[in-house]
């Protein structure tokens, strides 16, 4: 099965996520097929927390890929702060 899920980057005490389309079965921060965008849950001012291209994941979603609980509510997020800014 194809899951859409985040694999963690950065250093210690500032983690980065990559949000990242990869098999179930393999490891959390081992290859994946495409990345999707990150979310950065440090960022401070001008920084920006989070970035998805929301294309490519409607496309995979649209495949049947599954949402990990945590990437199914920055989902919800972003398109709230799409609207938002719209």
């Amino acid at each position: 099965m194809v899951t859409i899920r985040l694999a963690r980057g950065g250093a210690k005490k500032a983690p980065f996520y990559k949000i990242v389309v990869t098999d179930s079965r393999s490891r959390r921060d081992s290859g994946y097929i495409e990345r999707l965008g990150y979310f950065n849950p440090v960022a401070r001012g001008q920084e920006v927390r989070l970035h998805m291209d929301s294309e490519r994941m409607e496309h995979w979603l649209s495949k049947g890929a599954q949402t990990s609980e945590r990437v199914a509510k920055l989902l919800k997020e972003f398109h709230k702060q799409n609207q938002a800014a719209a």
